[in-house]
């Protein structure tokens, strides 16, 4: 059958009255009518741009009219406003309020419109980051409609520094460029084999866009950017298009960590106050998303190690120089007769124990070289995850910051408890200094708790431009996974015939 006998087939649908698309369309209709179902028609074909896909919304060829279309032009809208993804195991970030959203009035006026398509396109740019994810996702899509970008073969294991000559990777590297970036695209030199002044600037804005230290040495972060398949970051653009859908009311004054951007914000009536970069759980130790609230601060905290670092971190540590481990201030304790024993960690062979058989309990005083720093920010939750200061200040510096144990590590926890206290008068920058000063574990709480939420979204949209972040943890590639699952439930079903 050809496309457009095809296409003819799959547009005759239930159809308009002369008001709107609820009511059948009778013989003879208008041709302003089957006009306008055409267009709806091509308007599902093209969901695509919406980052849904359309075979999901197919009408099957010879179908009623009724039965079958407008089923699947409400599933479309529904999942325009609502988002198809409606929840995914640990993901709590994802926030969906349906009363919010009104799906309902939404239905009514796609089926009391003269023009339906209208309906969809209000629908598909509900949140102001829509539009221009949804133009990236054209710009994407157009490049892989053309073969997508070359990946890079060859030895990725070592760098490549500016100024050098390499045969192998310099002339794969200027044509994997020329298709992202219209300075290269331009006279292109695919067979010169010196990384010259012109590439190392296009590798430069390479790594700007994509968060990465712009230094133009071109390591394992980098080749592992340049490889990515260009279908990778059109899924991660349907799925922030998703993502954004139904949104819940974010509250006025709150902390949001976003995971794969290693970056904390604390917004307050809409202004950003607080903007800085945070360690986060590697991928082995993956930081939960949470929905949480702090209400606490403890200045100068004690390490409680929890087992799995005691056994897998710091026995290796101690193994190597138990008499450095206590002067760090790492204390072992054991159960003894039921009660809670230190046990001096210079008398022990270490050689005897592994992370299978480790019966010691580790805690940590407070002072300069504790791992929590000298600030510890509390928001109870199940995971027994915060927010803390750090001796390791040098990792703030590093591109890649997924580098702790699942809690999270601030650049500036001095700016972010000015923040906190606010409010709080008998609390000011001096008397902080003061407690932090003495070296004693105190603790205080926040008179207003503020709202946390640790969330993954690897797109954001900053002043118009659309920038992108590797999915550390695969949560995005889950969740176009969920994006491509068939419906549970059916179709919505059609109103009766009049």
């Amino acid at each position: 059958m050809s496309n457009s006998k095809r296409f003819a087939r799959r547009t005759v649908l239930q159809g308009f009255a002369a008001a709107g698309l609820g009511a059948s369309l009778p013989r003879g209709a208008s041709a302003a009518s089957r006009t306008a179902i055409a267009k709806l028609a091509r308007r599902l074909e093209a969901l695509g741009e919406d980052g849904l896909n359309p075979r999901q919304y197919d009408v099957p060829i010879g179908a009623e009219l009724r039965e079958a279309v407008m089923p699947r032009a409400e599933a479309a809208l529904r999942d325009l406003v609502l988002g198809r993804v409606a929840s995914l195991p640990g993901r709590v970030d994802i926030r969906r309020d349906a009363a919010r959203a009104d799906f309902p009035a939404w239905r009514e006026r796609l089926l009391s419109s003269a023009d339906p398509v209208a309906v969809l396109d209000q629908a598909a740019l509900l949140h102001p980051d829509a539009a221009p994810i949804k133009a990236e996702l054209a710009r994407l899509r157009a490049i892989a409609a053309r073969g997508g970008w070359p990946l890079i073969e060859g030895n990725l294991a070592s760098t490549l520094e500016p100024g050098s000559m390499d045969v192998a990777r310099v002339p794969q590297l200027r044509a994997r460029l020329a298709v992202t970036d219209a300075d290269m695209a331009r006279g292109l030199a695919a067979e010169s084999a010196l990384y010259d002044a012109r590439l190392q600037a296009a590798v430069r804005r390479f790594q700007a866009e994509e968060g990465l230290e712009a230094d133009g040495r071109i390591g394992r972060l980098t080749w592992s950017a340049l490889n990515t398949h260009v279908e990778a970051k059109i899924g991660q653009l349907r799925v922030a298009l998703d993502m954004r859908r139904g949104l819940a009311a974010a509250p006025d004054r709150r902390i949001e960590v976003n995971i794969p951007h290693f970056r904390l914000t604390l917004t307050d009536a809409g202004r950003v106050v607080q903007d800085m970069a945070v360690v986060v759980g590697r991928v082995d130790r993956q930081t939960p998303m949470l929905d949480v609230r702090l209400v606490a601060v403890q200045f100068n905290p004690p390490w409680g190690v929890p087992d799995r670092n005691a056994r897998e971190d710091l026995l290796p540590r101690f193994r190597s120089d138990p008499g450095r481990m206590q002067a760090m201030g790492y204390r072992l304790y054991q159960r003894i007769d039921g009660e809670l024993t230190e046990i001096d960690a210079t008398t022990l062979d270490f050689s005897t124990y592994s992370k299978d058989r480790f019966p010691f309990i580790i805690r940590q005083d407070p002072g300069e070289v504790n791992a929590l720093g000298r600030i510890k920010f509390v928001m109870p939750n199940r995971d027994d995850i915060f927010m803390h200061d750090t001796p390791d200040r040098h990792l703030f510096r590093r591109p890649d910051r997924a580098f702790s144990s699942g809690c999270i590590r601030l650049e500036r926890p001095m700016d972010l408890l000015s923040e906190a206290f606010s409010g709080m008068p008998a609390w000011n920058r001096e008397r902080f200094d003061r407690v932090l000063e003495s070296g004693a574990t105190q603790g205080a709480s926040l008179r207003r708790a503020i709202p946390v939420r640790l969330h993954y979204d690897t797109v954001m949209v900053e002043a118009g431009s659309v920038v992108m972040r590797r999915d550390i943890y695969g949560l995005d590639a889950a969740y176009l996974r969920a994006l491509e699952a068939p419906r549970s439930e059916r179709l919505a079903e059609a109103p009766p015939r009049p």
